[in-house]
């Protein structure tokens, strides 16, 4: 039997005292707590509602499940995290796992489509929100969002230190209305919701189960975003204990906030016009509870919790999705300009810079909903990958050090794939051409791989791929 070696010391990990270390723990908890939640929190609601039967105690529960998978999930980052705390994030894991043709396809499809994809799609929602309240035209609200991509990178290329403490202030900023929600609305609500009311005959066990398999697709939407503190891993103080816990304890406290939230608003809105407004598709219950509660000044509290929500997760995206492209070019897998760090603030420069144009390109030249609907097979393929990997790494590197492992390994991983899987299958039905073209992107990168960047990846690690 062949003894497996240790895992290789690469490219990523050769450059010693590179990048600053200035992120704490409050800081990794703002990061991920500050892009999981967004706007969706005021509608969402009223989706998974629906596909749960109309039963609001079944909804709640589902919240809590789909709470539950994105922790499974999250722990299966917290051990690749702690085990490699390399800036670059996934594209990390899957490079040591399946070599650099796979990570180089993930990291392409996040820089044209994924991640910059993600920036965009914010910078546009953070428009469409000042227009909900302001109205505003098309052409204004495109201009609107190419101010906030060029804003939040400049203030990003000052140092992660400066980029971490607006995210903590807007996380705190964009939070004060919905907790003020959640408190008036437990407090001061009327409503006694009947947690096991079906509004038709209760249907059987089967049905049951099959509404909140449907319905659980719905939550993890809304926890998008959990994935992205470990690219900033190699800023991170004390990453070995700081990123699992900060995973740990922002999943956790969002799953706690989505129920509570919910279940404020089922204490507001009388229960038949919660029916009313969600067979209409009016999946708002969140802003209902709000105009219930405070009147035209609700209106309000809820446009600027949403606009603070999506500046806040805007700003995290823009944080951390710039480390996956200044690893590439660290491994020699992109151009290697974009591997120069700010002299000063020791930020990725160019690499900022770069993500910062491919947005504002895509903002200029896509909609609002082609973009969300891009960029969602493109992640759910690679992040289920990466899920896999745990395994794959396991195998292959048995005795490298794992500050922190996953639970109930390997079952809570396969639990996490099956779902993977089902999100995967749920896309491709709901959007064919789309993704499709997701899916195009990555097998086109791996022709831009062999082209332009094996022979210097190959240099920078002195080994073939």
């Amino acid at each position: 039997m062949t003894t497996p070696t240790p895992a290789p010391e690469s490219a990523s990990s050769a450059q010693q005292g590179g990048m600053k270390r200035e992120v704490g723990l409050f800081g990794g908890i703002s990061v991920l707590a500050g892009i999981m939640v967004g706007s969706g929190i005021f509608y969402i609601g009223g989706i998974v509602l629906q596909r749960a039967g109309d039963n609001l105690g079944l909804a709640l529960l589902v919240w809590a499940i789909g709470g539950l998978i994105t922790l499974l999930s999250g722990i299966c980052f917290a051990e690749l995290g702690a085990m490699m705390p390399k800036a670059g994030g996934y594209y990390v894991y899957l490079r040591e796992a399946y070599g650099e043709r796979v990570a180089f396809m993930c990291g392409i499809t996040n820089f044209f489509l994924s991640s910059s994809g993600s920036i965009s799609a914010l910078a546009l929602a953070f428009a469409a929100a000042i227009s909900s309240m302001y109205p505003l035209d098309d052409l204004v609200q495109k201009a609107i969002a190419l101010v906030s991509i060029v804003v939040l990178s400049l203030i990003n290329m000052r140092g992660i230190k400066l980029g971490s403490m607006v995210q903590n202030v807007f996380m705190v900023l964009k939070l004060l209305p919905i907790l003020l929600i959640i408190v008036c609305g437990l407090f001061m609500g009327k409503e006694s919701p009947d947690l096991f009311h079906f509004p038709a005959e209760a249907p059987s066990l089967t049905s049951i189960l099959s509404m909140m398999a449907f319905a659980v697709l719905a939550t993890l939407w809304a926890y998008e975003g959990w994935t992205n503190l470990n690219t900033v891993a190699e800023e991170m103080k004390n990453p070995k204990r700081n990123l699992p816990l900060a995973l740990i304890l922002s999943i956790v406290g969002v799953a706690v906030l989505y129920v509570v939230f919910n279940y404020s608003v089922y204490r507001v809105l009388p229960y038949d016009a919660i029916l009313e407004m969600v067979k209409n598709g009016n999946f708002y219950l969140g802003t209902a509870a709000a105009e219930t509660l405070f009147g035209v000044t609700g209106m309000a509290i809820v446009g600027t919790a949403m606009m603070l929500a999506i500046f806040n997760s805007l700003n995290g995206c823009i944080m951390v999705f710039p480390r996956m492209y200044y690893a590439m070019a660290r491994d020699g897998a992109l151009f290697k300009s974009l591997a120069k760090l700010h002299p000063t603030y020791r930020t990725p420069i160019n690499a900022q810079l770069a993500s910062m144009v491919m947005a504002m390109i895509l903002v200029c030249s896509r909609s609002l909903s082609e973009l969300t609907s891009l960029v969602a097979i493109c992640g759910l393929i690679f992040h289920g990958m990466t899920f896999l990997s745990v395994i794959v790494l396991r195998r292959k590197y048995p005795t490298m050090e794992r500050p922190y492992k996953v639970w109930l390994y390997p079952f809570s991983i396969i639990l996490v794939l099956i779902f993977m899987l089902a999100l995967i299958i749920n896309t491709i039905w709901q959007d064919p051409v789309t993704a499709a073209l997701g899916l195009i992107v990555p097998i086109l990168g791996l022709g831009i791989y062999e082209i332009l960047f094996r022979k210097s990846h190959e240099a920078v690690t002195g080994k073939k791929d």
